[in-house]
């Protein structure tokens, strides 16, 4: 699935990852390939995701963490998520 993490000042992030778990409000969740379609808030905490090459500009890369090769976090104070037709957009500050 496509993932697209845009923040005020730019796009942080954009390209195919295989999961996408966020800080809902009532709780973490996770998306997967072909879920179902979803517009949720999202709260203080980290946006993680997963893929098999992962690419993040050089200007960004200082506001992800790298847990493994294939597996990145963002912390965010808070935005919003929309998933429809396999594209993921997170708007997040």
């Amino acid at each position: 699935m496509k993932l697209e993490i845009v923040s005020p000042e730019a796009t942080l992030f954009s390209g195919e990852v295989t999961s996408v778990s966020v800080p809902g409000v009532q709780g973490e969740f996770q998306m997967l390939n072909n879920h179902a379609p979803i517009v949720s808030i999202l709260t203080k905490g980290e946006v993680k995701f997963t893929g098999s090459n992962i690419s993040i500009e050089d200007a960004f890369i200082s506001k992800f963490q790298k847990i493994s090769n294939d597996t990145y976090h963002l912390p965010i104070n808070l935005g919003t998520i929309e998933l429809s037709d396999n594209k993921v957009i997170i708007l997040a500050n």
